[in-house]
C-alpha cells in the first residue's frame, strides 16, 4: 500500500530491501513512523508507530478515530481557490495559531500536498514554516481508505525514541528510520521536529539498539552510509546500497545507505 503523505526520506521506494532485512515477530515498533510506509508495507500482527512530530501523530490518529467523515473532511481544502500561493500562505498561519485539533490534522495533510516537495519544516519556535510548492495537488483518497483500514492493528503515540524502545518487550521487532547523517554541510536538514537529531541522539539510539538486541530484540536501522554511521554501527549485520534522493538542499543524486541490523549473535561490539 502506497503512503498518503509526501515524506522526505519515505521508505516506499526501499521496502522490499527492508522487508526482506526484517526479522519475524508478533510486533513491529518504529520510533519514527514518518508516512508509515513500512507500516503499509509489512504483516505484522501488531504495530507500536511513534514518531516526534506531533502534528504527525494527530492527523494518523484522527484519519484512525474517523475514517471516512475525516477523509471527506480533508477533501473540501483540496478546492481550487486554495490552489495558490496566498491561500496556502493563509491556511498555513491557520494550522500554527488554530487550538482545534481536528482542523489542525486536516490542515497538516493539506500543507503536505501543497507545499514544495512535501518538505516538513518547522523553525526554532515550533512554527511550520515550509513554502508553497508549484506543482498541482493530488488529493490521496483511496490511500487514506487503506491506511484506515490497516490502522486497526496500530497504536499512534507521540514520544521520544527512547521511551518508545524502552517499551519492546519479547515478540517485539524494531525498525529505526532515524533524521539522517547528512552526508555534506548543505544536506543538514534534521528540522522535521523542534529540536533537530543530533550527533549523541544518533548515539543514544545505536546503545539502545544494541541494549534491545541483546535481550532478544532485534533492530533494523536505516541511515546514510557515512563514515561516522559506519563505526557507529560496528558489529551490527551491515548492507549498504545506493538510493536516490528525492528532497535535498541542492543535488537530488544518488546517495549510499545502510541498513544495519542488530541481533544478538552480532552483538560483540559494545559501545
Amino acid at each position: 500500500m502506497k503512503p498518503f503523505l509526501k515524506w522526505a526520506g519515505s521508505k516506499q521506494h526501499i521496502i522490499e530491501r527492508i522487508k526482506a532485512a526484517l526479522p519475524a515477530g508478533h510486533t513491529l515498533i518504529e520510533p519514527f513512523a514518518g508516512s508509515c510506509a513500512v507500516f503499509l508495507g509489512t504483516n505484522y500482527r501488531r504495530y507500536f508507530l511513534s514518531d516526534i512530530n506531533k502534528d504527525l501523530i494527530n492527523l494518523y490518529q484522527t484519519l484512525q478515530a474517523e475514517g471516512e467523515p475525516f477523509i471527506q473532511y480533508c477533501k473540501t481544502y483540496f478546492i481550487e481557490e486554495n490552489k495558490n500561493r496566498e491561500r496556502f500562505n493563509q491556511l498555513r498561519k491557520e494550522f500554527n495559531t488554530t487550538s482545534d485539533m481536528r482542523m489542525k490534522a486536516a490542515l497538516f495533510l493539506y500543507l503536505n500536498r501543497y507545499c514544495y516537495n512535501g518538505l516538513c519544516r518547522y523553525n526554532s519556535k515550533g512554527i511550520f514554516n515550509s513554502p508553497f510548492g508549484r506543482l498541482k495537488p493530488y488529493f490521496p483518497e483511496e490511500e487514506m481508505r487503506n491506511f484506515y483500514r490497516k490502522s486497526g492493528s496500530a497504536r499512534f503515540e507521540s514520544a521520544d525514541f527512547r521511551d518508545v524502545m524502552s517499551r519492546a518487550g519479547e515478540g517485539c521487532v524494531i525498525y529505526a528510520d532515524p533524521p539522517y547523517d547528512p552526508i555534506s554541510s548543505t544536506a543538514n536538514f534534521t528540522n522535521y521536529a523542534v529540536g533537530g537529531f543530533s550527533k549523541k541522539d544518533q548515539v543514544d539510539l545505536v546503545r539502545l539498539a544494541r541494549q534491545l538486541a541483546e535481550k532478544g530484540m532485534p533492530v533494523l536501522i536505516s541511515n546514510h552510509a557515512t563514515e561516522f554511521v559506519l563505526n557507529l554501527y560496528r558489529g551490527a549485520d551491515i548492507q549498504t546500497f545506493d538510493v536516490r534522493r528525492y528532497i535535498s538542499c541542492g543535488n537530488r543524486g544518488m546517495a549510499r545507505e545502510v541498513l544495519a541490523l542488530f541481533t544478538p549473535e552480532r552483538q560483540a561490539v559494545n559501545l
